[in-house]
């Protein structure tokens, strides 16, 4: 079974702060096919911060420039 157990915030493969996690069932065979992290407050804090640092710059790119760089 894969484990999806990091978040990616400010550009990184981060680990979660806590380690309550969540099986995901597959709906037609009901069997868990992964296990996801569930972040905490502590996690969208980070996830915040770093949303936060990248706004300034980030708008005022031009979306062509955003486009171009999503490739």
């Amino acid at each position: 079974m894969k484990h999806c157990r990091q978040f990616y915030i400010d550009g990184a493969w981060v680990g979660p702060a806590g380690v309550d996690e969540l099986p995901v069932i597959n709906p037609a065979t009901e069997e868990a096919i992964t296990r996801i992290s569930l972040g905490s407050a502590t996690d969208v804090d980070k996830a915040v911060a770093a949303a936060k640092r990248a706004f300034a710059s980030y708008s005022e790119t031009a979306p062509w420039r955003r486009a171009a760089g999503s490739r």
